[in-house]
């Protein structure tokens, strides 16, 4: 990157030592740029001093480009921002500038640069988004609505997330808005050194939790690693200080084992005909902060790592067989990123090798064009509306399959788009979004039909329903994984292959034990947006307690000449003489007929209905609630809850699930409780279409060898199946 602060003390991470800073452009002196934007715009047919380096940054990846566009945008952006100074004293539009140099410098085409121009004018100027379509077209106009801020006086304390909500869904079609807001960030976080420190580090914070997540999930990581070191800087001082000395003291050091082993790997090369490039690419400050924390003391190797960079695919593997062959090779640090790359488009065979102090160096091998696509990520693909020939117009795979192919729309992009849609209000997207992006690596696992599902890594069988089913996962009552019966709390692994056993009834309902293996966000709002609207059997006794539980399952309103009455949507009918009443069964202890039950009022002219020897009715009781006389209506079908307490054993839970579908009766729900000294309990909400059946159900499941008791249900069960 080029651009930087007017005073260097401003910037709180400067680079590394002369000796390790990589070869490029030398650094843009912002006060110049600030004389030149004072003197307004050029000619018409001249493009103005000001974006000189801008345009030569973008030939240098772009020499074909209409530089047209860029021009109205400066002037337009200059024109605009006159008058406007920034916390540091220099003119507004070196903000832009700087901004769009970044991008020119990681090969943005001139869309992306003419939107990053404009990026502010709509936020902080009289431009309407009306202006920039009309001058500069739809797909400008788009770009720079995605990176405008909302308003704090509309949106107050939510102004922030929402803003970020907002450019995420743009993101979702345009991933050049994140792509301008990254570099925008960068140019703050570099002269940030002027605002108040609480503010530097509130800044540094979002930064580290939402903006470097995103930085690497895009692959920007030109972007990402400066992001990391300008943080480390605010948020750590004095470690950031300790690293800093690390790279001068060795610097400083008359020999170097990293420029000593580049030279090997050169004349290796060499000898088998091999045209690559061999580079020492110092590690930025965080990494050499992490490698320090791992490793203790550092030596010289440690400082950097080998890029070798060849011309096409089949070299990267040639390449390592000749270091394989001619080097002592560290086996277990070989790594494969070429075959199967990371979900952020990285690319790269990854080893190492030895010398013969003990020394080792890390070795990078990739193509021009794979480290090209490793610095600059999603901004050096270029267009996204450009879709390749094999590819469908709307950017969909030609099988129909409904899967994006376009590396710019990801998959986790996909699923983070589907779940911000479901979260209700700011602070949930904020807190939740934070979370997603703290896991940065994926898996994938595999469908019995072929399909695949890409899950963020440590998801479990939970996460596998929701991210297949959506909502429709509620009914899901276990797994297979890799053709054996397993837990929905089941940790998956890359590769595993899962088949997801659904429940017949679709009112069948997810534990609320789930959330605490569910790691996806898809997951856990989902869950939680059930549980909201259906209280646990704890929170409806406490509710009744306190007198305030809503309707949670509203039946039909009676007549008012008439007696209440409510299946409970599982046929069992109960009858209440209190006309305008709605009844429920209460899930603590679920009664059926013929038990012998009472009622309760709660708020909403809610009625509950117990059984009497439910532990809540004598809580109830116990604090002076009056009792209401229900009774049982005609019926004949209903949903009961029995617990199987058995030994653990191989296959015991198949041979209970069959045993009650040997009875002819449907499984709502079945949970599973972790063994307890070679002791399990399983519980089943079971839909019965005759409560006379219900004696010889328990006695078929009673039969199953390893079963010692069956009974009702006092209350839910605490763990997942």
């Amino acid at each position: 990157m080029s651009a930087e602060a007017t005073n260097p003390a401003v910037s709180p991470a400067p680079a590394p030592p002369p000796a390790h800073r990589r070869k490029g452009r030398p650094r843009i002196d912002l006060r110049r740029l600030g004389r030149a934007a004072l003197l307004g715009p050029t000619t018409r047919d001249r493009l103005p001093d000001a974006i000189s380096h801008v345009v030569e940054a973008h030939r240098a990846h772009h020499p074909d480009a209409d530089l047209e566009p860029l021009r109205r945008a400066y002037v337009l952006a200059e024109s605009s921002h006159r008058g406007q100074m920034r916390k540091s004293g220099e003119p507004y539009i070196t903000h832009p500038l700087a901004v769009t140099l970044i991008l020119a410098e990681l090969g943005a085409e001139t869309t992306t640069l003419t939107a990053s121009l404009l990026h502010d004018t709509v936020e902080d100027t009289d431009v309407t988004l009306d202006q920039v379509r009309e001058e500069f077209g739809a797909e400008v106009c788009f770009i720079v609505d995605g990176v405008t801020k909302l308003e704090k006086v509309d949106y107050g304390a939510a102004a922030e997330p929402e803003t970020f909500r907002k450019m995420l869904v743009a993101t979702g079609n345009d991933v050049r808005v994140m792509s301008i807001k990254l570099a925008d960030r960068l140019h703050n976080m570099r002269t940030l050194g002027v605002m108040r420190p609480e503010k530097q580090e509130r800044i540094a914070k979002v930064t580290r939790d939402v903006l470097i997540p995103l930085a690497e999930r895009l692959g920007v990581q030109a972007l990402k690693t400066e992001l990391e070191d300008l943080v480390f800087a605010i948020l750590h001082p004095e470690e950031y200080a300790h690293t800093r000395g690390l790279i001068a003291d060795n610097a400083a050091q008359e020999s170097d084992p990293l420029a000593e082993i580049a030279d090997e790997v050169r004349g290796v090369l060499r000898e088998a005909g091999i045209q690559a490039e061999v580079l020492i690419r110092p590690r930025h400050f965080v990494s050499l902060h992490r490698v320090s924390r791992k490793r203790g003391r550092l030596r010289g190797t440690d400082f950097g790592r080998i890029l070798v960079l060849v011309g096409e695919d089949a070299d990267c593997y040639a390449v390592l067989g000749e270091l394989h062959t001619c080097l002592t090779p560290v086996v277990s640090e070989f790594k494969d990123f070429i075959a199967v790359p990371k979900f952020n488009l990285y690319q790269s065979l990854h080893t190492a090798v030895a010398r013969g102090d003990g020394q080792v160096a890390e070795v990078l091998i990739r193509t021009h064009q794979m480290h090209k696509a490793a610095e600059a990520g999603v901004v050096a693909l270029g267009n996204p509306y450009a879709a390749p020939a094999e590819e469908q117009p709307d950017g969909r795979r030609a099988d129909g399959e409904g899967e994006r192919v376009d590396p710019t729309r990801p998959g986790w992009l996909s699923r983070l788009l589907d779940w911000q849609e479901a979260a209700p209000d700011a602070d949930m997207f904020w807190s939740t979004l934070r979370e997603d992006l703290a896991q940065d690596r994926e898996i994938t696992v595999f469908r019995p039909d072929g399909g695949t599902l890409g899950l963020p890594e440590g998801a479990s069988c939970v996460d596998a329903a929701y991210a297949q089913y959506g909502e429709d996962a509620h009914a899901c009552i276990g797994a297979r994984v890799n053709g054996r019966l397993a837990t929905l709390s089941t940790v998956l692994k890359d590769g595993d292959t899962v088949q997801l056993l659904m429940g017949q009834d679709p009112a069948s309902e997810p534990s609320r034990e789930w959330l605490e293996h569910a790691h996806t966000p898809a997951a856990r709002i989902a869950i939680q947006r059930w549980l909201a609207t259906h209280p646990s059997p704890a929170a409806d006794e406490q509710a009744e307690r306190d007198g305030d539980r809503k309707d949670e399952t509203p039946a039909r309103r009676p007549a008012l000449d008439e007696p209440a009455a409510t299946s409970d949507t599982v046929g069992a009918v109960v009858v209440v003489d209190r006309p305008e009443a709605t009844v429920r069964l209460a899930r603590c202890c679920t009664p059926v007929p013929p038990d012998e039950v009472t009622g309760f009022a709660v708020r909403g002219g809610v009625v509950t209905v117990h059984r009497v020897e439910c532990a809540a009715v004598t809580r109830m009781k116990g604090l002076g609630r009056p009792e209401i006389d229900v009774r049982w209506g005609d019926t004949t079908e209903f949903r009961v809850t029995l617990v199987a307490e058995s030994f653990q054993r191989p296959h015991l839970l198949a041979d209970l699930t069959e045993a009650i579908a040997l009875e002819g009766v449907d499984i709502v729900t079945a949970t599973v409780e972790p063994p307890t000294q070679q002791r399990v309990r399983h519980t089943y909400t079971l839909q019965l279409q005759d409560a006379a059946h219900l004696p010889a159900l328990m006695r078929a499941m009673r039969n199953v060898p390893g079963v010692y008791d069956v009974g009702r249900a006092q209350h839910q069960t605490v763990a997942a199946y």
